[in-house]
């Protein structure tokens, strides 16, 4: 009916007589208008519009294009020209104002066109087009005053000023904190090294009163570093934000503080619960530990006996069984860790086991060869042991390596895998166990009677102190050469503490019942080139 009713009005224009022309226009410009209000109307319910806004102020709405330009980029190129001019140094109310043509109202900032205003943008606010430009003009006026309040030249001076001032207090308060400093820093430091007491776990002083005082005095340091920060993020946010320019920056550089203070703040709290769980764990397997060192102590001090488990066994044991509880609290804690889950976690974890096992091949094989000896029990602490030309008491025995002391006083240190891979000889354990046969040999010619050397030998052997008297000496020919007899002396012995004092005594006492017997101790061979020598007798024995 409305489009009807526009087309009536139009056919009466054309049929009105040729002297009313300028009549017949304004009634078809009035029939265009009211064409294109009634198509504005029925599209006013669909079209939202694009509002102008500058710092979250809504200065109006337009919904129509301005030839091919789209209502958005009319939009934002107004608030970036009123944007402009409010951020001048200078501003003067009267430069702005609207400019009257045939078909729009252009607002206007000196020569700087802001928005132009068309019939259809009044015919949507349902205003004649001059009123409306008016309207938008003292709008945009009163924004830009208020940005040119923000980014004018007295803003910009007195921004200058605070500057100014705020660095000036900021220097006097790093200097009264360096004068507060060197103030209080030695006497607070004797003050706590006058009233601290050393700190003592067993044994070990862990903190005495001049590590206190060092301790302090770091701390102290620290505190006056830390103050010094504190001043300089409270005063760099306040310098930023007095120009609007780089007041963004104050939240960005307070952003940088607090967002990683809350991420570590909410993610101590959200990790409470599994750390509690580490805590749990880690308490029952520590009391898991001492309930094994108590039994390894019973068993060790022989106050519990277990059938076929050695006193001995029982620290070795009691170290596996705690590397293996540990190793399993591990486990368990393991994926309770943070970020235990993640790529980096994961691969920082194999290469550093990569790492120890290329790097501790020998330290593994000493190790498991240690544990093999334990269990095996070939020497203990203390014993007299041979260890290929080595000979000496067991001084340490320890996971990787054993100590040795020789009659010299040498200290060698010999891996285990060493140990393990070659004959070892237990003196100590032969000794107290059997009696160790101190054995000797001396080459007789095939002139003297057998049984005057035997005797000769036992009596020797036995005027040899440590030399035990049962079983009795006893005396072997192991060989029958071409020119003499080899005779060997045998005797046992529980001191192999003593051996090589044993031998030195056995082998005097030969050298003199051989000499006071007049026998001499020469090998046969040279009797064919003597002539007149004399007999290798000690003269005073051979008188």
């Amino acid at each position: 009916m409305r489009y009807l009713l526009y087309t009536t009005l139009a056919l009466i224009a054309c049929l009105m007589p040729s002297q009313s022309l300028s009549a017949q226009n304004a009634m078809l410009d009035s029939v265009r208008m009211a064409e294109m209000k009634g198509r504005i109307d029925s599209l006013r319910s669909v079209t939202p519009g694009v509002p102008l806004v500058i710092d979250e102020d809504t200065l109006f709405v337009l919904y129509s294009r301005y030839g091919g330009i789209l209502p958005e980029i009319r939009v934002e190129r107004a608030r970036q020209e009123i944007m402009t001019q409010g951020r001048r140094l200078t501003f003067f109310t009267d430069s702005i104002y609207v400019y009257e043509s045939d078909f729009t109202s252009d607002v206007m900032a000196g020569n700087h066109l802001i928005l132009s205003i068309t019939d259809i943008d009044a015919l949507w606010q349902e205003k004649p087009r001059q009123e409306l430009a008016n309207h938008y003009a003292s709008l945009i006026e009163e924004k830009i005053r208020e940005i040119h309040e923000d980014y004018g030249l007295r803003q910009k001076l007195l921004g200058l000023l605070m500057v100014v001032i705020i660095i000036v207090l900021q220097w006097l308060f790093i200097k009264l904190t360096n004068w507060l400093y060197r103030r209080w820093k030695f006497r607070l430091t004797r003050l706590v090294m006058r009233r601290a007491l050393p700190i003592v776990i067993k044994d070990y002083e862990v903190l005495n009163k001049h590590r206190q005082g060092a301790l302090f005095l770091m701390l102290y340091r620290l505190l006056r570093i830390g103050l010094i920060v504190v001043q300089l993020l409270i005063t760099i946010p306040v310098l930023f934000s007095l120009f609007p320019e780089t007041k963004s920056l104050t939240i960005t550089v307070l952003g940088y503080i607090w967002d990683p203070t809350t991420d570590i703040f909410w993610g101590v709290i959200g990790y409470l619960p599994k750390f509690f769980k580490i805590l749990v764990i880690i308490i029952c397997f520590r009391y898991l530990v001492k309930g094994l060192h108590y039994l390894s102590n019973e068993i060790a001090s022989g106050r519990l006996r277990i059938n076929g488990f050695y006193p001995d066994w029982a620290v070795p044991t009691y170290h596996i069984l705690r590397v293996l509880c540990y190793s399993f609290m591990f486990v368990m804690i393991w994926p309770l860790l943070p970020n235990s889950n993640s790529e980096v976690f994961q691969g920082v974890s194999v290469f550093l086991g990569v790492i120890v096992s290329l790097g501790s091949t020998s330290i593994i094989g000493n190790l498991m060869a240690g544990l093999v000896m334990t269990y095996m029990r070939p020497f203990h602490q203390g014993d007299f042991i041979r260890f290929g030309e080595v000979e000496g008491f067991v001084l340490e025995k320890t996971a990787l390596v054993t100590r040795i002391r020789t009659r010299k006083n040498e200290i060698i240190t010999i891996p285990n895998s060493n140990l393990m891979s070659a004959q070892t000889s237990n003196f100590t354990f032969a000794a107290h166990n059997y009696g160790i046969i101190v054995h000797t040999k001396v080459t007789i010619g095939y002139d003297m009677k057998h049984e005057v050397i035997e005797n000769l030998l036992l009596d020797a052997a036995r005027a040899t102190k440590h030399i035990e008297k049962k079983p009795l000496p006893f005396v072997r020919v192991t060989k029958l050469d071409d020119f003499y007899v080899e005779y060997e002396i045998n005797a046992y012995t529980k001191h192999s503490e003593w051996l090589s004092d044993i031998y030195s005594q056995l082998h005097q006492n030969i050298l003199d019942h051989f000499h006071s017997a007049g026998v001499e101790i020469m090998s046969p061979h040279i009797f064919g080139l003597r002539n007149d020598l004399e007999l290798q007798i000690p003269k005073s024995e051979n008188k």
